[in-house]
């Protein structure tokens, strides 16, 4: 399949793809057939093309796959498979969460291709309205929904063993987009690499801490071995904020072409990972219009809601379906209210713990490993930007060796405080 897939395969450029696009019902039906389309291409990530193209009559979105890594270039060669595993990804939450999941309007395997739907203005990328210091009152309660239902019903707690290990099969076949984050994640920033980088010289020493901290690279080890064996749900597999697109009434999530049955916490840990990197940016965009200490607070209500609600949730799907399919909690088993309620802590404890450790293993990445996040390195001042980084750094470090003393999610905001100098 794959050598077949790499024949049909052709790079388009914007004159190609209007007659792609001409040339598949699926796609030119959405821009009402003839007349002029203008295209833009928006390909702002590490990976893929991404173009906008619109008529009088629609707009769509088209995505394809590069053979390498974009932001690196061909010297880093990058399976084309990403493309299917996205628009797999993208139809299963789009069935489970389908009012924060983009529709799939079309897909070409053989040229890694996708046409989707077009969130239009006045949606922008989550990372970007942040910066901007815009609050978003039903992020919470949207990402806990998007959260809950993915993962909920893509595990053994709805679903039966027999199907599950069949969707676990078939996305194992992702294995390259896992390795990749396998070493940007969890061996990049532990060791001296190529791609690494920070803000130099500001944070050389912080850096070399990182790579000489045992203890951390035994926590760290741990994470990777979960994230490598636990095939627990069907996860996005990058949830950061530069894969949501906002309102402040509206959320949609895009880019899952990391999707795999992985552990929960990774999505969880990523999502709230960047909201604290958020938080300690915001001190390298303050001014004297804005000291940006309201914004600061909204952050981590945002950060605490997020959890309790996607813990509410979730929780309550599992209530919900406890006499169903699901075989890892059997109701004959777990036969009374109390026990199966002890269950459900000791799950949600794990899950809290997990989430953490690898949201922290995020934030560390973004700062010493290859790819940053745009809500520091758009802070100009590189001396703030460092201060900015260093509290964050400090944070996750101490976070991911300490993950399991947390009890509540109101506890881990007072200790990301702590490291705010502000």
């Amino acid at each position: 399949m794959a050598a077949e897939a790499e024949q049909g395969f052709r790079p388009l450029d914007e004159a190609s793809l209007v007659a792609y696009i001409k040339a598949t019902p699926a796609l030119a039906s959405r821009l009402g057939g003839g007349g002029s389309v203008e295209i833009k291409e928006v390909g702002d990530g590490n990976l893929n093309f991404v173009y906008i193209v619109k008529s009088s009559s629609g707009a769509i979105v088209v995505k394809q796959a590069l053979p390498y890594v974009r932001c690196v270039g061909d010297s880093w060669p990058m399976t084309r498979e990403r493309a299917y595993f996205e628009a797999s990804t993208l139809r299963e939450h789009g069935r489970l969460c389908p009012e924060h999941t983009p529709e799939v309007y079309h897909f070409d395997r053989a040229m890694s291709l996708m046409g989707m739907r077009y969130i239009e203005p006045p949606h922008i990328i989550l990372r970007k309205g942040l910066i901007a210091g815009v609050e978003y009152p039903l992020l919470a309660d949207h990402m806990s929904n998007y959260m809950a239902k993915t993962l909920f019903f893509t595990s053994l707690l709805y679903n039966n063993t027999t199907d599950h290990k069949k969707r676990v099969a078939e996305y194992c076949a992702n294995v390259e987009m896992c390795r990749l984050t396998e070493q940007v994640v969890f061996s990049d920033p532990y060791r001296v690499s190529k791609f690494n980088r920070w803000t130099s010289p500001y944070l050389d020493k912080d850096a070399e801490a990182v790579r000489e901290d045992d203890e951390l690279k035994l926590e760290v080890a741990e994470l990777k071995s979960m994230f490598i064996e636990r095939a627990q749900a069907l996860i996005h597999g990058d949830l950061h904020t530069g894969s949501i697109m906002v309102t402040p009434d509206s959320t949609q999530v895009i880019d899952p072409e990391f999707g795999f049955y992985g552990p929960m916490g990774f999505d969880i840990g990523a999502f709230l990972g960047n909201l604290i990197l958020a938080y300690y940016a915001q001190n390298g965009h303050a001014d004297q219009a804005n000291d940006r200490k309201a914004y600061k607070k909204w952050i981590l209500k945002t950060i605490e809601e997020l959890w309790n609600l996607f813990q509410e949730k979730f929780v309550g799907l599992w209530n919900k379906h406890k006499e169903g399919n699901g075989e890892a909690y059997l109701p004959d088993v777990y036969n009374n209210s109390n026990l199966l309620s002890l269950a459900q802590k000791k799950y949600m404890t794990n899950l809290f713990h997990d989430s953490l450790g690898f949201g922290s293993a995020k934030m560390i990445r973004r700062i010493v490993g290859i790819a940053h996040v745009e809500d520091l390195e758009s802070i100009k001042d590189a001396s703030k930007r460092a201060e900015c980084e260093r509290a964050a750094l400090n944070c996750a470090k101490t976070i991911l060796k300490g993950r399991r003393h947390f009890k509540t999610i109101e506890e881990v905001i007072e200790h990301i405080q702590s490291f705010d100098r502000d």
